[in-house]
């Protein structure tokens, strides 16, 4: 297969030109996304780079080389910047701008810039290690589960041993006299390589953007947005695939008194009473359960594989931690909690959970009936759930 070095060239910078234009596009409508700019920047710089890259014997050599290879080293820091910003790390300007700038002090140096050997393993020592740093950044924050980062890091790290391949390839393969179909040939290769990174990077970091996005959106669809716990539909989600599994206890809270409070103290008082039984429950509940705010002051908590005695004592354990918490707004309000447990056998249906929060409800009257500020359990064992 013939591969013309003007064409790919031209196409590359093409790719390139509108890859930057969609990157900063899209970063003019979520401006909190930062790494969308620095991508954008990029992916323009190595544009001119390219292009200054394809005038050679057109222009003069210490633009196609000297200020090229800069422009190029620009470029790739810029996508370690990106890398950074997209994880919310510190992006070290200094240390993007000081592989150019390494690049035009040795050019400075006479017999470095009529080394072809030494400038190819200056240049690809420095843009690998902007590559490897950039996918060490997104292997490292992995933690966060977006389907494209570690396709993404590898790519990356994967363009990083291409680059250094090129140092040992330097030292051993002689170079081709300047203006040969060899050197032609080569020129294409290195923009064909160049349009394929182009746009598998900038794909898959678009992905990665509108994977966090949709994440945020998920989150923000099944979080309450008082207390940073989880809501009704997301607790009911958590429930039904917990009974699908095996037994479950439920324990069901309802903040004492809580309208009094609201009359009495405001709701700013309210809403801090709220979050402070989330922030007290949250600390005494073990590893493990899911808990979550069903509306006004009820929560509820969902223990898996948990017995009777065992959900009781946690449920006990989170009576006596509410009934210690003094609000900051109102230090000498007491506040209490009244507690019903009800327990599921199972449900592999997955449909159980409106039923065994129905008997976590009977028993949290009967906690009210009987004075507040106690832990009543439900009576009978629920074992199946139609």
């Amino acid at each position: 297969m013939k591969l013309d070095a003007p064409t790919l060239v031209t196409v590359t910078v093409f790719v390139m030109v509108v890859m930057g234009a969609l990157y900063l596009l899209s970063w003019s409508q979520a401006r909190q996304t930062r790494a969308l700019g620095f991508l954008g920047a990029a992916q323009l710089v190595g544009a001119a780079a390219v292009t200054l890259f394809g005038l050679r014997g057109i222009i003069p050599d210490w633009l196609s080389i000297g200020l090229a290879n800069a422009v190029m080293l620009g470029a790739y820091g810029l996508i370690w910047g990106g890398a950074r910003s997209f994880e919310g790390r510190r992006v070290p300007l200094p240390w993007i701008a000081a592989g150019p700038l390494v690049w035009l002090a040795a050019c400075l140096v006479p017999s470095f810039y009529a080394s072809l050997g030494a400038r190819v393993i200056l240049s690809s020592a420095v843009a690998g290690l902007a590559c490897a740093l950039a996918a060490r950044t997104l292997w490292h924050h992995r933690g966060e589960r977006l389907p494209s980062r570690a396709p993404a890091a590898i790519l990356l790290a994967s363009e990083a041993l291409l680059l250094w391949v090129r140092i040992p390839a330097t030292l051993v393969l002689p170079a081709p006299p300047t203006g040969t179909p060899e050197q032609t040939y080569w020129v294409a290769v290195l923009s064909f390589v160049a349009l394929l990174y182009t746009v598998a990077v900038s794909v898959l970091f678009m992905a990665m953007a509108k994977e966090r996005l949709e994440a945020e959106q998920r989150r923000a669809a099944e979080t309450d947005p008082l207390t940073g716990i989880a809501n009704r539909r997301a607790l009911a989600a958590e429930a039904r695939r917990a009974l699908a599994t095996g037994p479950c206890a439920l324990l069901l809270f309802d903040l004492d008194h809580f309208k009094r409070v609201n009359d009495t103290f405001g709701h700013a008082v309210g809403d801090a009473v709220l979050i402070g039984f989330c922030a007290a429950a949250r600390r005494v509940l073990p590893a493990g359960a899911a808990f979550g705010r069903l509306g006004g002051e009820e929560f509820a908590c969902l223990l898996p594989g948990a017995g009777t005695a065992e959900a009781a004592a946690t449920a006990e354990t989170v009576r006596l931690a509410v009934a210690a918490m003094r609000p900051g707004p109102a230090p000498g309000l007491a506040v209490t909690v009244s507690v019903g447990v009800a327990r599921s056998a199972g449900d592999p249906g997955g449909a159980g959970f409106e039923a065994l929060l129905g008997l976590a409800d009977r028993a949290l009257y009967q906690a009210k009936a009987q004075g507040r500020d106690r832990v009543e359990l439900a009576a009978p064992e629920l074992r199946q759930v139609a």
